[in-house]
């Protein structure tokens, strides 16, 4: 599709600014991209939206894939490969018309290949605009991962005993023993590798048992088993990662750590590997890092109405300190990436310090310490000043020589961003103070608080509503008394209330919940809670402090989000105890 054209339909939609749009396509003339795979790749606007606005220019209706409705039929009538390089996809079939979806319906040498298709099957032709993941989907549906995974293995033909370590198998002093062919490994990791990425896993495990491999993802928090191999390919499957990741094969006792980056569905995705010395054989753990789930706005964060005020008034102040807590998996850094979103522009210069650089965003000068050759946040926090920074992103406030360079950092016109282990937004200030910070200095530095917990999402299309229990209502209308007046006073929820379970069904593969949301609460600095630092500042006072100040604290901000059908009421109570 014509950049001009799509990028005038974005602008005029309010999707895109003027100078975003002028920057889209600088950066398109420059890298020879379409400024579409500019927008997919960035994520900036939805690709739902992308969709609409390219349907409206070409006249073609934009259609919701249906995964379910894509029998083996319907994908026999247009190869994968075809697929993959017109970027169309079968989306259904009658008696005389094949309904296909185009990522982009102008292309003259996707609609020849569709012709040629529906020519040969007799058939007439019908097209919908569909988007690059939709695509990823139906593509998926051509890679089932345990077929995959079954002609692998079976295509080895390693017989038992092969390719066990000596702690593994008994050893056989003349045994001789040949070499495994390695497309099947490659393929077997590639597949698996693929099969984490499209299950949303944030982490895979691979894992050595006694008599098998075991593979684990990680999706939603939760470990569940993907995969079991026959032990034999333990060594295989580890020196195939090895060999990506640029890590000694030879040396199996000491772990090691690595990374690389690789291309799946059409996305960067980047994998963060470490290894782990066991007695039946080297463990391996990947992080997944998906730029598509762990880069969002605040918004698909959870941040929403006044806690989204107050973040927006926070980080437009030209200093000061935004500190997220919260225990370790409650996705603090996912927060710092969704605020940097917010501040990467052309006319800053925004410098990270990270262990490790988790995503690697364009725009952002990203670092990552090396403690074992004396490069920590400490050392680098100094070296950052350097750089003429507008916006420092420090990993996390670790020790108080760290916090202190942070503070000081705040202090002279820098905005700073990092995160701190509490359990609370109260607690910031006494940790700080607990990490040898002047008091004096925090009400000048200090611009918000703010903690957080993960949850689990209820799957929406299971979703069922309940009378809560009476305990559960008098807690749900304790809370709700509670809440500030402008934020009491727009609510529509009445007694009795009603809360909602997801029992489980096939789109969330039972599990009653889909991907995770936070809650938070967010403190601010304020002339009263000053007072209280120069006075006395327990994490009571500061607690009161909050409540005065409207404060939503995070069970109410969970309850907010229970009643609106997003998590589960009992989950929050839970988590916020």
């Amino acid at each position: 599709m014509d950049s001009q054209i799509l990028t005038a339909a974005l602008i005029k939609k309010n999707l895109l600014t003027k100078e975003a749009g002028e920057q889209v396509l600088k950066e398109s003339a420059v890298s020879q991209k379409p400024v579409e795979d500019l927008l997919y790749m960035r994520r900036t606007i939805p690709e739902e939206k992308i969709a609409e606005v390219k349907s409206e220019i070409t006249g073609i209706p934009y259609q919701k894939i249906d995964i379910k409705v894509l029998t083996d039929d319907l994908l026999a009538l247009v190869p994968k490969e075809t697929v993959q390089t017109y970027k169309v996809a079968p989306l259904s079939r009658t008696k005389d018309m094949l309904v296909v979806g185009m990522v982009d319906p102008q292309d003259s040498r996707a609609q020849d290949a569709l012709r040629f298709i529906a020519k040969a099957n007799r058939l007439n032709l019908g097209v919908y605009v569909i988007t690059p993941s939709d695509l990823e989907l139906v593509l998926r549906k051509y890679n089932p991962y345990k077929s995959e995974v079954e002609a692998a293995i079976r295509s080895l033909g390693m017989k038992p005993g092969e390719g066990l370590s000596p702690l593994q198998r008994p050893v056989a002093l003349e045994e001789s023993r040949g070499v495994a062919e390695e497309a099947p490994i490659i393929k077997l990791v590639a597949s698996t590798f693929r099969e984490a990425v499209e299950r949303k896993a944030s982490d895979i495990h691979v894992e050595p048992m006694r008599n098998r491999v075991r593979v684990r993802f990680r999706i939603d928090g939760d470990l569940e088993e993907a995969a079991s191999f026959p032990i034999e390919l333990q060594q295989p499957l580890v020196s195939r990662i090895k060999i990506l990741s640029d890590l000694k094969i030879d040396e199996t006792r000491i772990p090691q750590d690595g990374r690389f980056r690789t291309v799946i569905f059409g996305r960067d995705i980047d994998f963060r590997v470490a290894t782990f010395p066991t007695p039946m054989g080297e463990k391996v753990a990947l992080r997944v890092l998906d730029p598509s789930i762990g880069l969002k706005g605040i918004d698909n964060l959870g941040i929403v109405g006044k806690n989204a005020d107050i973040i927006k008034e926070g980080i437009e102040k030209p200093f000061g300190m935004v500190l997220v807590t919260g225990p370790t998996g409650s996705g603090k850094t996912t927060t710092l990436y969704a605020l940097l979103k917010i501040l990467n522009q052309e006319n800053v210069n925004i410098v990270s310090l990270e262990d490790p650089v988790e995503y690697f965003v364009e725009g952002i000068n990203q670092s990552q310490v090396k403690p074992e050759i004396g490069y920590d946040f400490a050392s680098g926090l100094r070296q950052i000043l350097r750089q003429d920074p507008d916006i420092i992103m420090v990993g996390e406030i670790r020790d108080n020589e760290t916090a202190g360079l942070a503070v000081n950092a705040a202090l002279t016109g820098h905005i700073v961003l990092s995160t701190l282990h509490t359990n609370n937004a109260a607690g910031v200030i006494p940790r700080l103070i607990d990490m040898e910070v002047p008091p004096f200095l925090l009400p000048s530095a200090l611009n918000l608080m703010m903690s957080q917990r993960l949850l689990g999402r209820l799957c929406q299309q299971c979703r069922q509503t309940e009378a809560a229990s009476p305990e559960i209502q008098k807690i749900i209308k304790e809370e709700i008394a509670k809440l500030p007046e402008e934020v009491r006073l727009k609510l529509v929820y009445k007694e009795p209330y009603q809360i909602f379970h997801s029992p489980g069904c096939p789109a969330c593969k039972n599990k009653g919940t889909s991907g995770r949301i936070a809650i938070f609460e967010i403190m601010r600095m304020t002339r009263e809670l000053e007072k209280i630092i120069a006075e006395h500042p327990t994490e009571a006072a500061i607690i009161d402090e909050g409540a005065r100040q409207g404060m939503i604290t995070l069970r109410q901000d969970g309850i907010l989000k229970a009643l609106d059908g997003v998590v589960s009421m009992e989950e929050v109570l839970r988590e916020t105890e």
